[in-house]
Formats: C-alpha cells, sequence, structure tokens
C-alpha cells in the first residue's frame, strides 16, 4: 500500500505544480489560459482520487508510522475547497474595492474601465487557485516523507 500512495502522492503533486506554473506565468504575464483553468480542474480531480486512495488504505487496515499522512492526503481537498470559495469571493472585492454595488452597475461604466475590472476579477481568481496548486503540492510531497509503515 506503501507504493500505491507514494506514486498517487507523487502525480497529484505533478498534476497541481504544472497549473501553479502555468498560472503563476500567466498571472505574472497578465494574460487569461483556458489550458489553465483545464489542469486546475484536472488536479482537483487528482486530489479527489488521492482522499479515495488514503479512504482505502485506511479501509484496508493500513497504518503508517506517522498519523500526519492523512492529514497530508486529505487536506489538499480541503485547500481546493477554500480555495473555491476565495475564488467565488474574489469577483466581489474588485467591485467593493470599486465601490460599485453589482455587476450590474459595471455597465455605466465605459468599455475599457469594464474590461479593466474583468481582467482584475480573473487575475484574482487565476492567482488564487495558482496558490492553491502549489499548496497541494507542497502537501503532496510531504505526504511522500511519512508514507512509512502502510
Amino acid at each position: 500500500m506503501e507504493t500505491v500512495v507514494q506514486a498517487a502522492a507523487i502525480t497529484v503533486a505533478a498534476m497541481n505544480l504544472a497549473p501553479g506554473a502555468l498560472g503563476a506565468l500567466r498571472w505574472w504575464q497578465v494574460e487569461q489560459s483556458a489550458v489553465f483553468w483545464r489542469l486546475v480542474r484536472i488536479a482537483q480531480v487528482g486530489c479527489g482520487v488521492l482522499a479515495l486512495v488514503a479512504g482505502v488504505a485506511a479501509a484496508s487496515g493500513a497504518r503508517p508510522d506517522d498519523g500526519l499522512l492523512w492529514l497530508y492526503l486529505l487536506l489538499p481537498v480541503a485547500v481546493n475547497v477554500v480555495a473555491e470559495q476565495l475564488r467565488a469571493v474574489s469577483a466581489q472585492t474588485v467591485l467593493d474595492d470599486r465601490e460599485l454595488e453589482s455587476a450590474d452597475a459595471m455597465r455605466e461604466l465605459d468599455e475599457a474601465t469594464q474590461r479593466s475590472i474583468v481582467v482584475q476579477i480573473l487575475r484574482k481568481e487565476m492567482g488564487v487557485m495558482t496558490l492553491a496548486a502549489f499548496v497541494v503540492a507542497f502537501l503532496c510531497v510531504r505526504a511522500l516523507g511519512v508514507t512509512a509503515g502502510l
């Protein structure tokens, strides 16, 4: 079971490093990327699979020498849930910064200002998900260090 958990952790770490690196690059360049969002969703599925692997390991009676392993294997799902919540409110924070009550209030602004707001919202969302991907990759790498005993 140790080998399966290690393989899953390495795979999910790599699956999260890809959108993390691409997201950091695109965030820096202030460019959107459809590929980034696809990679994020694929990486999130990987986190779910990692949690399932943890569940199977626990159900099979595997007991690691360090109980932190369970935390490292399950936290990626929690990190993604929190990141999605932060991503969801990022639009409102941008609107609040510009003292706009809602997205509908943007329609009264000129097109250049509207585009600026949209770019700011999308960049903030990308930043949140990029950081989450790096955190998940870190957790997966940490899991590799505590799989002994499975």
